[in-house]
């Protein structure tokens, strides 16, 4: 796979996602990064924090070889367990980085003098942190703006913070340095209409024949029950390269048409 044809994933660790004491916010923030720069997110997955359950997903997703961001469970605490689990999955060994190392290094002297105290750098809880750096063997570091503590790639996976405040920038570094040739590469259009009272089930024909007929487009159906602004409706559309979707878009309303469908353009 050539790596214009790698698709876009992103991985989202933490029990506490998955229990609803935190919200994840990385989906639509990652989705926005990937849109300014005219990229799509293909798929996403939530994991806890189950070190077996890591490492298997993450050996599943370095043999399929798309770009990968994944977040949370890079610290040094016993419930983190990313770092190992990507070495295990790659069979190779977790090693301290030494420029990883020091940056933890140079944090924890910073943090003692903005305090106006002396730091003990072989005081267990300073070695401790430097667990953090900690990667499988042959990673890079990805620059942390926030604290300086990196985080790390392992060929097209990148791995980052849970906290969105070092997240994001770090994500949008990533892109910026390594990916920037795919910006803007494909050009995407969209258009939809909403079908009001209409059934999915009699608009399936259509738009398996709008599939057929145009091969660069997808069509997409999204109810809806309604709300006090809206009467029940279906989301009906095309989305795909442009010139197609204009072509889709005229055949999927003379469809509705001949159906009598009650329908507006979504503008």
């Amino acid at each position: 796979m050539s790596t214009d044809e790698k698709k876009i994933g992103l991985i989202v660790v933490g029990d506490e996602i998955l229990s609803g004491k935190r919200t994840d916010a990385h989906l639509p923030k990652v989705v926005q990064l990937l849109a300014a720069r005219g990229l799509q997110l293909a798929w996403a997955e939530y994991i806890g924090d189950d070190p077996e359950r890591i490492a298997a997903t993450l050996k599943r997703t370095f043999a399929g070889g798309d770009i990968v961001f994944s977040t949370g469970g890079i610290g040094a605490t016993p419930d983190d367990h990313t770092r190992q689990a990507a070495a295990a999955a790659l069979g190779r060994p977790l090693v301290l980085h030494p420029q990883g190392a020091e940056n933890i290094r140079q944090r924890v002297l910073q943090v003692a003098r903005e305090e106006g105290r002396e730091a003990d750098l072989n005081a267990p809880d300073n070695l401790q942190r430097l667990k953090m750096a900690e990667f499988a063997e042959g990673a890079e570091l990805i620059p942390n703006p926030y604290n300086n503590v990196a985080g790390f790639s392992l060929g097209t996976h990148h791995f980052v913070p849970g906290f969105p405040v070092m997240a994001w920038p770090m994500i949008e570094w990533v892109l910026d340095t390594h990916y920037a040739h795919l910006f803007n590469r494909q050009q995407h259009a969209e258009q939809a209409v909403l079908v009001f009272d209409g059934a999915e089930a009699a608009l399936t024909p259509l738009m398996e024949e709008i599939e057929a007929a145009w091969p660069g487009v997808k069509v997409f159906s999204l109810p809806s029950v309604g709300d006090a602004q809206t009467r029940r409706h279906i989301e009906l559309g095309v989305k795909g390269e442009p010139e197609q979707v204009a072509a889709a878009f005229e055949r999927l309303c003379a469809g509705l048409d001949e159906q009598q469908a009650e329908y507006e353009r979504i503008v």
